[in-house]
């Protein structure tokens, strides 16, 4: 066997353990949007009912921030990777391949290091509450618990742009994200799968008459 054939066999392996890493962060962050939105609507909605009644909770709003920023940098690791952050779309397609492949490229080279930056900064930021022994006013909980997730998300983030840099210089087409080639990919393929029901059910039709 020759050493070309040992070094694709051996990397197979190892690309299958990253796309197994790649999913599991997709189904964490998944259910951390999902779980967090439903609980802060939740614990407001009680909130709103229990001022009313009484007495509005005491830690709602410390509760309200955790949520809030697990939402907000979960999020941007999650929109990194499916390709849904604000960008000038419109003006992309109108130009060629190679030039909009390019441009992807630096912005998301440049996303990267900015997302690199911002965890570091953070990460002192939290360093610093945790040996000021920082607490919250109502828990009296360490505040630096509630910011953890800010360097773990934007680092995160800032890897999902080196990983849209690398895509693109892997494959000859335009991908703005590593697991999302079109911003519409999505509402795409749904309409596709519309389109080939409707195809079915006129064939199914024309078969019966």
């Amino acid at each position: 066997m020759s050493n070309t054939q040992k070094d694709t066999q051996g990397s197979i392996p190892i690309r299958k353990h990253f796309v197994g890493l790649w999913r599991w962060v997709d189904h964490i962050e998944a259910f951390v949007l999902a779980t967090s939105t439903a609980f802060l609507a939740i614990l407001l909605i009680i909130n709103v009912i229990s001022r009313n009644i009484g007495k509005s909770i005491y830690f709602a709003e410390e509760i309200s921030k955790l949520f809030i920023i697990l939402i907000t940098f979960t999020g941007s690791s999650y929109a990194a990777r499916k390709a849904r952050h604000i960008r000038m779309g419109a003006i992309l397609e109108l130009l060629p391949a190679k030039i909009e492949k390019v441009i992807v490229i630096i912005v998301s080279f440049i996303s990267a290091l900015v997302m690199f930056v911002l965890a570091y900064y953070s990460f002192r930021y939290m360093n610093e509450l945790r040996i000021r022994e920082t607490t919250t006013p109502a828990l009296g909980a360490p505040y630096w618990y509630f910011i953890i997730i800010a360097p773990i998300m934007l680092c995160t983030s800032g890897i999902q742009f080196l990983r849209t840099v690398l895509k693109n210089f892997q494959e000859k087409d335009v991908w703005l994200s590593p697991e999302q080639q079109s911003e519409f990919e999505d509402e795409q393929t749904m309409i596709e799968g519309v389109l080939a029901e409707d195809d079915g059910a006129n064939w199914k039709l024309k078969e019966t008459t």
